[in-house]
């Protein structure tokens, strides 16, 4: 159930897309290509202050943008950084990246080298990872999901891709809240407390039930979204408007991503 709630919190956290924040204000057309300018150049990066102080300036948008830092934090963190932790892990050692020995130790006989080119190299791609997150989930926290796939479709993303994303985006909230519901009512009859075998069985029979009552759920779900008019092309009631600010936003980040690509600082620094 934890799990559940934090899954709603995070996909469905729409009211910090509302508030009055720098990025809120700001039109979801000119912040997405800024957002994407800066996704280039944390995919370019190579040195880890460069990286150190993209994230940092990513820290700084989420608190001007009215982001409580504990919360961007803990949605930032939890999944792909994290993962990106355990599989940056065997670079440390000299086995996949040789180089100067920082430290040593052994574990059954066997020597394990951490060298200094192993970790330089996993710092480097788990900040890279934790950077490029946090930028994405920027985008999403301040700009409300309808509006999301109205810059898609303004970006000619394909109508199909759009249309499953939106369908996908309003799917899951029903998912959840089956779940949610079906282990409520199982606790309710059967308890907390049962023998192992009676457990598999139960959640054996569930499983199957969730995939038909999915399968038939998506089908309503689509032929909702029809009904009120949907066409495969998202609308909002808020037409975008460009002001000076966001001018102003898209013209500094295009001037600050030419100096950093010609006089090679993501290279130097």
């Amino acid at each position: 159930m934890g799990a559940l709630s934090f899954l709603k919190e995070s996909v469905f956290a729409e009211e910090y897309a509302v508030k009055k924040g720098f990025l809120q204000v700001r039109d979801p057309r000119f912040k997405t290509v800024t957002i994407l300018l800066l996704l280039v150049l944390v995919m370019l990066a190579k040195t880890i202050s460069f990286l150190a102080a993209m994230y940092l300036f990513c820290l700084a948008l989420a608190c001007f943008s009215a982001i409580n830092l504990g919360f961007f934090l803990k949605r930032t963190w939890v999944f792909m950084p994290l993962f990106s932790l355990f599989i940056a892990i065997p670079a440390l050692f000299s086995f996949f990246s040789p180089g100067d020995t920082l430290y040593s130790f052994a574990v059954f006989g066997l020597k394990f080298i951490i060298t200094r080119q192993g970790l330089l190299g996993a710092t480097l791609f788990v900040l890279r990872v934790a950077t490029s997150v946090s930028l994405v989930i920027l985008l999403t926290l301040t700009t409300r999901s309808a509006e999301i796939l109205k810059v898609l479709s303004i970006f000619k993303i394909p109508r199909i891709f759009v249309m499953t994303l939106g369908m996908c985006y309003r799917y899951i909230y029903l998912f959840v809240e089956i779940i949610e519901n079906t282990y409520l009512a199982i606790k309710s009859r059967v308890g907390s407390k049962m023998h192992y075998k009676k457990g598999q069985k139960i959640v054996a029979w569930n499983m199957a039930y969730l995939w038909q009552r999915s399968y038939q759920l998506s089908n309503q779900v689509y032929d909702a979204m029809l009904s009120r008019g949907y066409r495969g092309e998202p609308r909002v009631l808020d037409e975008f408007k460009a002001t000076s600010g966001d001018w102003l936003l898209l013209g500094g980040v295009i001037l600050f991503f030419i100096l950093a690509v010609s006089i090679n600082y993501i290279i130097k620094v």
